[in-house]
């Protein structure tokens, strides 16, 4: 699927597994409440929890995030860029940020992604992806197109592609407190 049918796809609420760092993950356009609800319907997820949103760019998440400080992007940006290891941030959310993607929290979930396909992806599609874990709530996660496609069946489009071989999902820290909520 060339760039400009995926994201055709994705802006008419298609569902995509794709590689991440570690694991493969789900993603659609986050903008796109009833795809981002079907996200939730497959993997068995409440809205509640809130999604991470995974990007090229920081401009490409800049809408969904409340201003920051130049050093806070600082923080951040120097974190991002190793795909051994994986940095997500949680960020004060935009006013007008959609609830179905940070559930009942004031924030939100934001990775620049340093495995280059996924990189890629969203540079080519011009779009932050929805990057939550490919699996059924509670269980473990997919790490390649194949379990993908075992899992799933026709409900998504699987793309092809290797895990950047990280051993660890993404350290998830939040911006403001400074607290780590995952190692």
């Amino acid at each position: 699927m060339n760039a400009r049918s995926l994201r055709h796809f994705l802006k008419s609420g298609g569902v995509i597994a794709y590689p991440t760092e570690s694991i493969f993950g789900l993603g659609c356009d986050p903008t796109n409440r009833q795809a981002v609800k079907r996200i939730l319907r497959i993997k068995g997820r409440p809205q509640r929890k809130g999604l991470i949103i995974v990007a090229d760019r920081f401009s490409q998440l800049e809408r969904f995030v409340a201003p920051i400080s130049a050093s806070q992007l600082q923080t951040m940006q120097d974190s991002w860029g190793n795909p051994q290891r994986p940095y997500t941030w949680i960020v004060p959310a935009a006013k007008h940020c959609p609830k179905w993607l940070t559930g009942h929290h004031q924030s939100i979930a934001i990775r620049i992604s340093s495995h280059p396909y996924t990189a890629k992806l969203c540079k080519d599609t011009g779009m932050a992806l929805v990057s939550t874990s490919a699996n059924h709530s509670g269980h473990q996660a997919a790490k390649t197109d194949q379990q993908c496609r075992k899992l799933f069946g026709r409900q998504i489009q699987v793309l092809s592609g290797k895990t950047a071989g990280a051993k660890k999902p993404s350290t998830i820290q939040d911006l403001m407190t400074g607290k780590i909520l995952r190692k």
